[in-house]
């Protein structure tokens, strides 16, 4: 008797400065044959934060245990390049998908180092002033901006749920991980969605991706409907050739 392929088990992951809640509005619109979870990572919501000097090995056995092997990671943003750096340390999953991401945060005509290095500063002067102003920057993207900014707060409240040296630490690695030999020999299959309009993203990593029509960088909060059903399609098309 054939053993059938297990349907795909989906963890999801959040960007920098965001956590868990980001997710909510897709959850009435999961197909029936897909598990979902999402999870925080260290510092966001109720987790414990990592330590000052973290490094992506300390990342690894705060993660152990959230991202299985026999799961699809779906990691969004910066949770992108953190689950996609951590291909290295981890077996590997059934397949990773990268949502507005490419293999590193900055480009030449996306954010630039320099506006990072900008952004960076304006944050050690004025962290959750910054944080704000990074929901209102993320929302830009969106058919209506206003409104996915609204219900960004909605969902997050006034300030964010990580602490700032968390907070400083993702930033840090948003400015440094670099992905791209990484991607290059991926131990598993790997998808990109990216929105349309994402004022985040430059051509490179729009090049290698599918495209969300009327999207930005929060599909979850303008398109919840049709992003549920990519990331599922994506998920199922990913782990296809499995052997059973």
């Amino acid at each position: 008797m054939t053993r059938q392929r297990p349907y795909p088990h989906l963890v999801l992951l959040s960007g920098w400065g965001v956590d868990q809640r980001i997710w909510q509005p897709l959850a009435r619109y999961w197909p029936a044959h897909i598990s979902v979870c999402a999870v925080d990572w260290p510092g966001y919501g109720d987790t414990s934060a990592l330590p000052e000097n973290a490094t992506l090995d300390s990342l690894t056995d705060a993660m152990a245990h959230q991202l299985p092997d026999n799961a699809v990671w779906v990691g969004w943003s910066l949770g992108a390049l953190l689950a996609t750096a951590l291909l290295d340390k981890l077996p590997a999953p059934r397949a990773l998908i990268l949502l507005g991401a490419g293999a590193a945060f900055c480009s030449d005509d996306g954010v630039t180092q320099a506006e990072l290095a900008s952004f960076r500063r304006a944050f050690a002067r004025d962290p959750n002033a910054t944080w704000r102003h990074f929901l209102r920057w993320q929302a830009q993207g969106e058919p209506n901006a206003r409104h996915a900014h609204a219900q960004m707060r909605d969902l997050l409240g006034n300030a964010p749920s990580a602490d700032h040296a968390t907070l400083a630490k993702g930033l840090t690695w948003l400015a440094t991980l670099n992905n791209h030999q990484r991607l290059a020999n991926a131990p598993c299959p790997v998808a990109r969605v990216v929105g349309e309009h994402d004022p985040l993203l430059g051509s490179a990593a729009r090049a290698k991706a599918t495209t969300l029509a009327r999207a930005g960088h929060c599909p979850m909060l303008s398109q919840p409907e049709r992003l549920a059903a990519l990331l599922a399609a994506q998920a199922d098309t990913l782990t296809s050739g499995e052997t059973p």
